[in-house]
């Protein structure tokens, strides 16, 4: 009896100027080649609260490219009226499966007296049954930057699987050990949902420090050799960095893993590399 094919799945961001949403077409024109089961978008631009972009990218990936679009629903500035609204405006392109977000804080911005939590949005989701949304969440193998430990870390995740999460991406890590230890950890606490490795290319030292410092994930020491070494070499770190890639990702495979996610960045050409390396054990054509 053959083995399930792992998902593979593709994350991108809505344009952030007129020169981004050109570029979104083409990006997204080579990425539907890479066969993916979805595509992740997330919302707006920086946090933004124009959602128009987040949905008009939504449309084109679903509509247009018959690929399965999953939109990012952060709830930390909404109002319940507010998510009704994304929903509805989800449900009229065709849209059913949400990324259900606390998300970043917004400076100046005012906070939801309707969501404090994930879970808090997951539960409102699926109290308006007409509908019919699948619910995705985030989780974090390194654990969350704002969680006092494990165990209340673990404890929120389990409450927002058991309000209606069908399955969870992991945030980027560096360490495939970090991914397999939470994995125990979730099974320890009945979290039985499939789950989606987050995998990010790291194709550039300064990349490097920002998103790890933002996201609270290490730096192990083998890549750090990396970042070093060819601190100065742009095509060789990008090369270093997309080869690393490559390895955490063929291990997570033959470890057996649900799925992998990318995080591309929107930079389709080192999305293709990955694709090329890994797509026979993706049980894909080229």
């Amino acid at each position: 009896m053959s083995e399930p094919k792992p998902c593979f799945s593709l994350e991108v961001f809505p344009p952030r100027n007129t020169d981004d949403s050109r570029k979104i077409y083409e990006v997204l024109e080579d990425l539907s080649h890479l066969q993916p089961d979805f595509i992740n978008v997330t919302y707006g631009a920086g946090g933004s609260k124009n959602s128009d972009k987040t949905l008009e990218i939504v449309s084109l990936i679903q509509n247009h490219y018959h690929i399965k679009a999953i939109v990012h629903l952060p709830c930390i500035h909404k109002s319940q009226e507010e998510v009704l609204d994304f929903l509805d405006s989800c449900t009229k392109i065709g849209v059913k499966d949400i990324l259900a977000l606390r998300g970043d804080k917004v400076e100046n911005a005012p906070v939801s007296k309707d969501f404090t939590y994930a879970s808090d949005l997951v539960r409102f989701i699926e109290s308006h049954k007409a509908f019919k949304f699948e619910i995705y969440g985030a989780c974090y193998p390194e654990k969350h930057s704002q969680a006092l430990d494990w165990v209340s870390d673990m404890k929120a995740l389990k409450i927002k699987v058991d309000a209606g999460v069908s399955r969870l991406f992991t945030q980027l890590f560096l360490d495939n050990d970090d991914f397999y230890a939470f994995k125990e950890k979730c099974a320890l606490v009945g979290i039985n949902v499939p789950i989606h490795a987050g995998i990010m290319p790291i194709i550039n030292v300064a990349q490097a420090r920002k998103i790890t410092a933002m996201c609270g994930s290490k730096i192990p020491p083998k890549f750090e050799r990396i970042l070093q070494k060819y601190a100065d070499k742009p095509k060789m770190m990008c090369e270093a960095g997309t080869a690393y890639a490559v390895d955490q990702i063929v291990d997570l495979l033959t470890r057996g893993v649900d799925g992998i996610h990318l995080y591309v960045l929107n930079n389709a050409s080192v999305a293709r590399k990955i694709y090329e390396s890994i797509h026979c054990l993706l049980g894909r054509s080229s």
